[in-house]
């Protein structure tokens, strides 16, 4: 059977519906931290409105089947802008892109009551389409990582900008007047394409949320949930790769074992919910002082390691001093804690990260036996 572009244009609103629901459960069950999924579920609702107001041309005023339509489907487009800002935590540009949406509503307006002219219409629709279209596709570029789903979501919004551009431009040939339901081959080529690349959008910000969830439970897995510290079992990996690179290239590494003086004493006169916060507060001091590629990893209770590549036992001993005297500082509203730190480096004939652990946890024990609060090197 064969369609005409107000089925066509119908059956685009319910793919986009469909599309609407998948990612409205996403938004449901994905965790909360990864934002923007409720405006990309909301957009292509309100691409459907539209269309459902698009193929009630003639039986509807035009100020609503026209006008209103396209503002709808415009700021449907938005709607996925805002949702990537937020999904990339950048501040969504609400008063810009509807702002601009309100200002052609005008231009809408005249060219459909005061001086109809379809061709004008599509040129002020197209062109700010793909105005947006095109700085989503520059935002997601720019911030999204470097893997197939924002590739693939650049890729598609690009080729469909320069199906919009096109359109603008097919605009100014010299072409019998029509209108949108006129079943020309641009028109109907227009109108499919413009249904095709939304669905595929909403794929490829589908492949991006995916990927996104991925990455925050593969972060979870490998980090300890109260400090963000490396679980044991990521750490002696981090250690075991590093050991192997010395091996091959005989570098040097260094490992730093700490432990809280009497967190024990903590936890008993001021509660587990304050030796909470010791302990975040213990490892937000730490990290500003270790390099990039130095790792720190919760080994249990108030334990914790640092893995410092390319590190000599002088170098390692200057980190310890710095750790041992940031943490003995008093902290505003935190029982004042310190600190007892453990230091060895590999060593040719037993480098083996189990023997590593164990002489840092030597060096830990000696530097508790001789007073605490001290930094002890086996």
């Amino acid at each position: 059977m064969e369609l005409d572009l107000r089925s066509i244009i119908l059956l685009s609103g319910i793919m986009g519906l469909l599309l609407s629901v998948v990612l409205l459960f996403l938004r449901l069950s994905y965790p909360k931290s990864i934002r923007g999924l409720g405006w990309w579920a909301f957009a292509p609702t309100a691409s459907f409105v539209s269309t459902l107001l698009f193929a009630g041309r003639g039986q509807i005023p035009d100020l609503v089947s026209v006008v209103a339509a396209n503002g709808l489907l415009l700021t449907g487009v938005a709607m996925f802008d805002f949702g990537a800002r937020h999904f990339f935590g950048l501040a969504p540009a609400y008063r810009s892109r509807m702002g601009l949406i309100l200002a052609v509503l005008p231009a809408l307006t005249w060219y459909t009551l005061v001086e109809p002219s379809f061709t004008a219409r599509v040129l002020i629709v197209s062109l700010l389409w793909a105005y947006i279209q095109m700085s989503l596709a520059v935002l997601i570029w720019r911030h999204g990582p470097e893997v197939f789903s924002t590739r693939f979501t650049v890729v598609v919004l690009l080729i469909h900008t320069s199906i919009l551009v096109l359109r603008f431009l097919s605009a100014w040939l010299p072409l019998p007047d029509e209108h949108l339901l006129d079943p020309t081959r641009v028109q109907t080529l227009y109108v499919v394409m413009n249904a095709l690349f939304v669905v595929a959008l909403g794929v490829g910000l589908i492949l991006m949320a995916s990927d996104r969830l991925r990455v925050l439970l593969e972060y979870s897995a490998s980090h300890d949930s109260l400090t963000n510290a490396l679980t044991r079992r990521s750490f002696i990996a981090a250690c075991e790769q590093e050991l192997e690179r010395c091996r091959r290239h005989g570098n040097r590494m260094a490992l730093l074992m700490l432990d809280i003086d009497h967190f024990k004493t903590v936890n008993d006169a001021h509660g587990h919910q304050m030796g909470d916060r010791v302990l975040t507060d213990f490892v937000a001091r730490i990290v500003p002082l270790l390099r990039r590629p130095d790792q720190l990893g919760r080994f249990g209770g108030e334990e914790f390691v640092v893995l410092l590549p390319e590190t000599t036992q002088e170098q390692a001993l200057v980190v310890a001093e710095r750790i041992r005297a940031v943490v003995a500082q008093p902290a505003e509203g935190l029982p004042p804690i310190t600190v007892s730190i453990g230091v060895t480096t590999n060593r040719p004939d037993d480098d083996k990260v189990d023997v590593l652990l164990a002489r840092a946890d030597g060096a830990l024990y000696k530097a508790k036996a001789e007073g605490r609060n001290r930094i002890a090197v086996v």
